[in-house]
């Protein structure tokens, strides 16, 4: 594992990065009890990367994500997201940021019940400005993920990774910058699982950027790099040298 290499490539000089993060820490306080959660996270991302943030469960990776994704605010440090300091930003800028810039797929789902498919995935866009024929857009997104025959399907009517899918697409309708997966296949059978893998791999390859969180080293190693968090720090940060590709053999139905 080259930690130096890839420290030494993510600073490096060159386009602003993606995400710049500085000392970040991260701290919860009840009565005089104050939980250190982050201490001292650096890394940059850059566009276009698959990042997973790896890490046993208590590690931090995922208040990490909440607030790379403009959900939680840092205790101290710096963060950068395309340049711009989000330390200053009101939550209100950050509510418009996150629905601009960011994408979620979380392990729960977080479908609306007694809705339909097709509902559910247009409801980012509900919340936008200038996005044409929302129907059409979520139609489309749906069809790239292989649910075009789902549309009118409550969500209580399809399977797992279905859900997932449709997870997928809502993240992706308003073309974020940026993709947040956490723990997307924790939910569901492996079969299930290879084919979340192989749409985020996908996506990767069509320029999006992916940031994974995850606690299981064989998911982990379907992105590029693996950021290793433990007790709120970074201890390793390494490119994946043997990617696994995920590919079960058949065609998403």
């Amino acid at each position: 594992m080259t930690t130096l290499a890839t420290q030494n490539r993510s600073k490096g000089a060159g386009s602003t990065p993606l995400i710049n993060v500085q000392n970040l820490t991260k701290s919860y306080t009840a009565g005089e009890v104050v939980t250190k959660v982050l201490q001292g996270i650096s890394f940059n991302i850059e566009k276009g990367e698959f990042v997973s943030i790896m890490g046993p469960s208590g590690s931090g990776k995922s208040t990490l994500m909440h607030i790379l994704g403009f959900l939680e605010k840092a205790t101290g440090g710096h963060y950068e997201f395309e340049g711009k300091d989000i330390t200053k930003l009101q939550d209100d800028e950050l509510a418009k940021m996150r629905n601009e810039k960011i994408g979620f797929v979380f392990q729960a789902f977080n479908l609306l019940p007694r809705t339909t498919v097709l509902e559910n995935v247009k409801l980012p866009l509900t919340y936008a400005v200038g996005k044409g024929d929302i129907n059409e857009t979520a139609k489309q997104v749906l069809e790239s993920v292989g649910l075009g025959h789902r549309l009118d399907y409550y969500t209580n009517q399809i399977s797992g990774g279905e859900k997932q899918r449709v997870a997928i697409a809502r993240a992706l309708v308003n073309n974020p910058t940026i993709i947040f997966a956490d723990e997307p296949t924790g939910n569901l059978d492996s079969k299930s699982g290879v084919q979340i893998m192989e749409i985020l791999q996908r996506l990767n390859n069509a320029g999006n950027t992916i940031i994974l969180v995850t606690h299981e080293t064989y998911t982990s190693e379907h992105a590029k790099r693996i950021i290793q968090i433990k007790d709120g720090k970074i201890i390793d940060d390494y490119p994946v040298l043997n990617r696994r590709v995920a590919h079960d053999g058949e065609t998403l139905k």
